[in-house]
């Protein structure tokens, strides 16, 4: 199973705007969630190891944190012509399954994946209230066959910092996961 970093995009970066549909076909924007005093945004798909590995602990930190205003969003922009587990009907299918509260978003055209520098599946981007990149990396230690629980560690203490209105330490890990599967032509370069 091939592995790949995040590309630890630097910190205070503005989240970029995006405009995309839903499992049902609702567009959701960055616009939608303005009020919210942390915006989390996760690169996730259906069919990728690591993200099987952790989908519950996904569902609950958006049970958790979204009762705690926090907006999250998760985003497949994998080529669904070569990965048709990841297509907007299965999307659908697997938020349903595995309890997903947030809005799954699908990228088409792969242009929000660029803008937000997203290398692989799981890639979280954490949000403050201004919208600037206060964390991104790895949810937790915790990776297919190394045995270690999977607790969100790492992403629920940098949520809690925000919302705590304390800076969120600068020591942060890259996730590791699948490389998103880029259309030809498409993937970015450095």
């Amino acid at each position: 199973m091939a592995k790949t970093p995040s590309m630890m995009t630097p910190l205070g970066t503005p989240a970029p705007p995006f405009r995309l549909p839903d499992t049902a076909g609702i567009i959701v924007s960055l616009d939608d969630f303005k009020e919210a005093p942390a915006l989390l945004i996760m690169f996730i798909c259906n069919h990728c190891p690591f993200v099987i590995h952790v989908r519950e602990e996904l569902a609950r930190l958006g049970k958790d944190y979204q009762a705690k205003g926090v907006a999250i969003v998760g985003i497949n922009a994998n080529d669904v012509e070569n990965y048709p587990d990841d297509s907007p009907e299965k999307m659908a299918e697997q938020a349903k399954l595995v309890g997903y509260t947030f809005p799954y978003l699908f990228d088409e055209t792969q242009e929000t994946a660029k803008a937000y520098r997203a290398a692989c599946t799981p890639d979280f981007f954490l949000f403050d209230k201004d919208r600037k990149l206060v964390y991104r990396g790895q949810l937790d230690a915790s990776r297919p066959g190394n045995d270690i629980p999977v607790t969100g560690a790492d992403l629920r203490n940098a949520l809690d910092a925000v919302l705590a209105g304390n800076p969120v330490s600068s020591e942060q890990k890259p996730s590791l996961g699948c490389d998103i599967k880029w259309k030809p032509g498409n993937r970015p370069a450095d």
